[in-house]
């Protein structure tokens, strides 16, 4: 039992943590429960047989599970850097650096590679990690209207008219992870080019799903000299961490200068050598990602004629209601019916946006889609009573 004066030490984080449950903001760890429509195992690859075997061979031929160090220390093990080179191979770019997770890797890049006097202009929906980065970067920033290329442009243009004499950073998800729409990024590397800027496309929730072999959405710009793009491998590749691939120079520069990557332990070897795997596997998984884009347009099909909302066009469907708690009080009627289905609220999304974020996974088939979204129907009708 704590005393009055030690409790005292603790009272500002109560009072705050109340604060959140009044607001209906206040977060919990809750198991897994019911039918997947909340993870990010797009293909269904985490649980793998494939993914079983690739472990068990590496393990037998001696792959540590503990790096022992940092990179730059001890911690440098051959399957990291035989990764770097697949993964360099694979998306087509000319180097590539492992992180031991998207939210490490976006945030090392947006607070090592812009300079001082840099501009970086971001999607106003860009993922936390992002934010964290810029946070720590020494570049000015400004946020950009969601998907808006136009609003991109004219801040750099304002920056340029004010005095702005550094280089700009455009930085996009691919795919969004609350709304599960896609960047204008034909657009947005026009625009890079006009303004010799960098375009740095977090890939997270596309890699594996899109583009040929599963290489993303920006596949064809992998490459480049301005554009940097990151490959989360926790979600559709169903492993963890992350591949950010970048030129060579770029690459020595954060291996140089990135605190995040220098004084950290470096990611599991046998982690790495089941990446090396799992890329050779999503490559071949063209049957796994028609499977999941026909689900994805049977559902889009279903949410419209049942819900009459239009679909996202993506594996990720929002189902957007406003408040916070009719988002909480709509996930648990979904979840009452056996579907693990989570509600998102500020400030994760904008205020006033609360929602269900729904994912479509091959955890799920078409007879299990249509009967949720059936639920769904009844449930959103039983919010509006």
């Amino acid at each position: 039992m704590l005393s009055r004066r030690d409790s005292q030490l603790l009272d500002c984080y109560a009072a705050d943590l109340a604060d959140l449950r009044q607001r209906d903001r206040l977060r919990a760890l809750a198991p897994r429960q019911g039918l997947d429509f909340a993870s990010n195992d797009y293909l269904a690859l985490a649980c793998s047989r494939e993914y079983a075997e690739a472990a068990a061979s590496a393990l037998a031929r001696g792959v540590p599970l503990g790096a022992g160090g940092s990179r730059l220390l001890r911690g440098n093990h051959q399957e990291h850097e035989a990764l770097e080179s697949d993964a360099a191979r694979f998306f087509g770019c000319e180097a590539a650096l492992f992180f031991g997770a998207g939210f490490s890797a976006n945030s090392a890049i947006l607070s090592t590679l812009p300079r001082r006097g840099d501009l970086i202009v971001h999607d106003a929906l860009i993922h936390a990690s992002a934010h964290e980065g810029m946070r720590l970067a020494r570049a000015d920033r400004a946020s950009a209207a969601h998907n808006d290329a136009g609003a991109f442009e004219e801040a750099i243009k304002t920056w340029r008219s004010q005095g702005g004499r550094g280089r700009p950073w455009i930085v996009v998800e691919s795919l969004y992870s609350m709304d599960g729409d896609f960047a204008p990024i034909d657009e947005l590397v026009a625009i890079a080019d006009r303004h010799e800027a960098f375009l740095v496309i977090d890939e997270a929730h596309a890699t594996g799903v899109y583009g040929r072999g599963g290489r993303g959405l920006a596949a064809a710009l992998e490459g480049r000299p301005n554009v940097i793009s990151v490959h989360t491998c926790g979600k559709a590749l169903g492993v963890f961490g992350a591949l950010v691939c970048l030129p060579c120079v770029l690459r020595d520069f954060l291996v140089n200068r990135c605190r995040a990557f220098i004084f950290a332990t470096a990611p599991s070897p046998l982690l790495a050598a089941c990446l090396r795997a799992a890329l050779g596997i999503v490559e071949q998984a063209d049957a796994r990602r028609e499977a999941l884009a026909t689900r994805v347009a049977f559902a889009g099909r279903e949410l419209q004629r049942v819900c009459e909302m239009a679909p996202s066009q993506s594996q990720i469907m929002p189902v957007i209601v406003g408040s916070d708690a009719s988002a909480l009080a709509l996930a648990a009627a979904m979840q009452a019916r056996g579907y693990d289905i989570r509600a998102i609220r500020p400030p994760t999304v904008p205020e006033g946006t609360a929602r269900l974020r729904i994912a479509l996974t091959l955890h799920t088939d078409e007879r299990q889609i249509a009967a949720m979204i059936a639920d769904l129907g009844v449930a959103l009708q039983g919010l509006a009573a």
